[in-house]
């Protein structure tokens, strides 16, 4: 049996890969703050600033590692070089998620799998590095999961525009950005897939469709059953501009294909 480590399990798509994937394979967590998880066998307290990770590596001996870390870049970085070596000497496979981003700097396009990357923020370069990294492993020893937007019922994108709206705040759009989105339980559906069919290298995993992020905002809004919102139209370009993966090379099957419409969607339980 597959036994698989979710570091930031503790965390909003961690937990939804937790969920994903617990009742299929023999599944750990790494939790940095919380609680709850401290009596739990199948969760381990992992702070990479302070902890060696080895310690939990070495209680787990996973075959598949999933990273959805978040915090200090550096520290991310150091832990993510750790995780390729032991990848290196175990002949395990890592599963990185990483961002649209990592494009930021192309704008005339969506990106494809191989595409040549180059960013211009500082959140694209540290993923960049990151990617540079695993690409040093063998490719059986690593999947790179390029994620847009994730949006969805329990998102921290959904409660910040609620917060926005009940305080009748006006929320920034970007009516120039063009873009491709999911959400969590699609993104760990696919991931699942991915695990199941011992898939490896690149995979763009959003929506099979663009929309305007401005547009994609106004159907959430409208969704979720508020009235006459406040939106701050933000005019990054004068002409559109693309933050969007899309695959071409490595496609998933027909059933894990999904359009925005199906992130508006499953809004329909939260409405106000």
């Amino acid at each position: 049996m597959k036994r698989i480590l979710i570091l930031g399990a503790s965390g909003f798509i961690g937990g939804a890969l937790y969920k994903e994937l617990c009742p299929y394979f023999d599944t750990y967590g790494t939790y940095h703050t919380g609680k709850i998880y401290s009596n739990n066998k199948h969760f381990f307290h992992f702070d990479m600033e302070n902890d060696d990770l080895l310690d939990v590596l070495t209680k787990v001996r996973p075959n598949i590692i999933i990273s959805t870390l978040r915090g200090n870049f550096e520290a991310q970085i150091d832990t993510h070089l750790d995780l390729v070596d032991y990848c290196r000497a175990s002949n395990s496979k890592l599963i990185f998620l990483s961002s649209a981003n990592v494009f930021d700097a192309f704008s005339n396009y969506p990106s494809y799998e191989y595409d040549k990357t180059l960013s211009m923020s500082t959140y694209g370069k540290f993923k960049i590095k990151i990617e540079t990294a695993l690409m040093q492993l063998p490719e059986k020893n690593y999947v790179i999961g390029r994620v847009p937007m994730v949006f969805g019922s329990s998102s921290p994108r959904l409660k910040e525009l609620k917060y926005f709206l009940d305080k009748n705040d006006a929320y920034e759009v970007f009516p120039d950005l063009v873009m491709n989105v999911t959400n969590a339980d699609k993104l760990s559906q696919q991931i699942h897939y991915i695990i199941n069919r011992n898939r490896k290298g690149i995979y763009h995993l959003g929506s099979s469709d663009l929309i305007h992020h401005d547009e994609f905002i106004k159907e959430m809004i409208e969704t979720l059953g508020y009235q006459k919102p406040l939106l701050k139209n933000v005019y990054t370009s004068n002409f559109d501009r693309f933050l969007a993966v899309l695959p071409k090379d490595n496609k998933l099957p027909k059933h894990l294909i999904f359009s925005h419409f199906d992130i508006i969607d499953e809004l329909k339980g939260t409405k106000s």
